[in-house]
């Protein structure tokens, strides 16, 4: 895997450029799928805006074939302040010793935990009491990559979003948010209690990537507790899992969320669909999800913020809301019946740091290529990374897999394309073996075939690579 782990890829087709419709919608793009928003100018002024002409037409299959969609993952620059201290007054339980799981919500539930609602009034301020210290605000240092005439560059960001304390192990306090929040990080980090009126910087803590699902748009962060003082423990507390499938339309609901990397802020509204089939774009991929919808405001920086029910239960992620001029009150969350096992199975995959440069293992593959939604849908193949060659004597090789291969899952993370394999791979040592699961192609269908890997070192890929230019050279 010398050659592509080294450097960029071919791909099937170019990821970043912007469809026409996007641009006649108002979406709005810095280098990636993902709405992003500068604070510094966010203060000052709205985003542009250009009128397009209505188009005729029903909502239509799957939405975003009408309406531009943007995920809600807003961008803060350096000079701007998270939001400040918020204190509340629940304990998280007691730490799990074996395999972790998600708190689900009693059959009874705690007065203090119902909202109340009047005739003309719906106050929300218990959710919020209760809430509110389940949520929290992160920050993702990285760099976006950026294509131009000239070649590809990278450029250093930094951008905010929304977490859930979903559990905790022995070591570990675990935080699922959205896999568009922490894709690309080279530094994490978790704000707690981040809506009060003092800023505390020891409620600042670097967080680990534990496990992610891109096709849900789903990851799980793990913060140590060793990191977290005992105060801050003191005030924050597990999410109570709810039942998104019991809802119904026009049921009220709550978002909490780091709107805008302010800090957490609250808004309320209803369920206004259920089901409603959605399709953005990540990495140059299409995903098509059944979401929640509501028209409580889900900002730009709500993403992986809680959506929750009039018992203050958890019964989806924020993700989504629609940028379009003659949109409003249109946000998305994914149901939390729905990703239970997802997020069970990311909870309680083991916590990586990336390896050393020198120290990372190579699986043997080079010229891959991405297999998007669209090339999958046109050609009848999966999801996933082409390899054009298997290396000789490498990891991959000695291990049997074959030029034509598709890899689609690694370690128990699903591939969706080579930028994710390539960073996921910077989190394995030399040596490791580890479980790849790859498409052949067999007859006229695809069969899966899962492989253990014993990862090369870079010394190995390099004169394989040498040698694999030789021959080329002489033929």
């Amino acid at each position: 895997m010398y050659d592509d782990e080294m450097r960029n890829n071919d791909t099937a087709e170019n990821t970043t450029e912007q469809t026409t419709e996007q641009k006649e919608d108002n979406y709005y793009d810095t280098g990636s799928a993902y709405t992003h928003y500068d604070s510094s100018e966010a203060m000052n002024q709205k985003a542009p805006k250009k009128k397009r002409e209505r188009k005729a037409g029903g909502f239509g299959r799957t939405v975003a074939k009408c309406l531009v969609l943007a995920l809600v993952f807003g961008s803060v620059s350096s000079a701007a302040l998270m939001g400040v201290n918020y204190v509340g007054n629940k304990a998280l339980g007691d730490s799990v010793n074996t395999k972790v799981s998600l708190n689900k919500a009693n059959t009874t539930v705690p007065a203090t935990s119902t909202a109340s609602a009047s005739s003309d009034v719906y106050d929300v301020s218990s959710i919020v009491e209760n809430c509110m210290p389940s949520v929290v605000s992160i920050t993702n240092v990285g760099t976006q990559e950026f294509r131009t005439i000239f070649g590809n560059y990278e450029q250093e960001s930094q951008s905010s979003g929304s977490g859930i304390i979903i559990g905790q192990n022995d070591t570990e306090l675990l935080i699922v948010t959205n896999n568009h929040v922490v894709s690309g990080a080279k530094e994490l980090s978790v704000y707690f209690n981040s809506d009060g009126q003092d800023a505390d910087e020891d409620n600042v803590i670097s967080a680990k990537i534990k496990g992610t699902d891109a096709n849900k748009d789903l990851a799980v962060i793990a913060v140590q507790l060793s990191d977290i003082p005992q105060e801050t423990m003191s005030s924050i507390k597990t999410a109570t899992v709810g039942d998104s499938s019991a809802m119904k339309v026009g049921e009220p609901v709550v978002a909490i969320g780091n709107a805008y990397g302010y800090g957490l802020s609250v808004t309320s509204g209803i369920v206004s669909a259920l089901n409603r089939e959605v399709t953005v774009q990540s990495d140059g991929q299409d995903i098509t999800n059944k979401l929640i919808q509501t028209d409580a405001a889900i900002n730009p920086g709500n993403s992986g913020g809680a959506l929750l029910n009039s018992k203050g239960e958890l019964i989806g992620i924020n993700s989504v809301k629609f940028i379009s001029e003659d949109v409003e009150g249109m946000g998305y969350a994914i149901p939390i019946s729905d990703v239970e096992s997802i997020i069970g199975d990311l909870m309680n995959k083991t916590t990586r740091d990336k390896v050393e440069d020198g120290a990372q293992g190579y699986l043997g593959v080079s010229n891959c290529v991405d297999v998007t939604d669209e090339v999958s849908k046109n050609y009848n193949m999966p999801v996933g990374v082409y390899v054009r060659k298997v290396m000789d004597g490498l990891g991959a090789a000695n291990a049997g897999m074959q030029d034509g291969d598709i890899i689609t899952k690694v370690d128990g993370t699903t591939i969706t394309g080579y930028a994710q394999l390539k960073d996921l791979m910077s989190y394995y040592s030399a040596g490791e073996t580890i479980e790849v699961v790859v498409q052949r192609m067999s007859g006229s269908a695809y069969t899966e075939q899962t492989l253990n890997v014993t990862l090369s070192t870079a010394d190995e890929a390099n004169a394989q690579s040498q040698k694999q230019s030789q021959d080329d050279s002489s033929k």
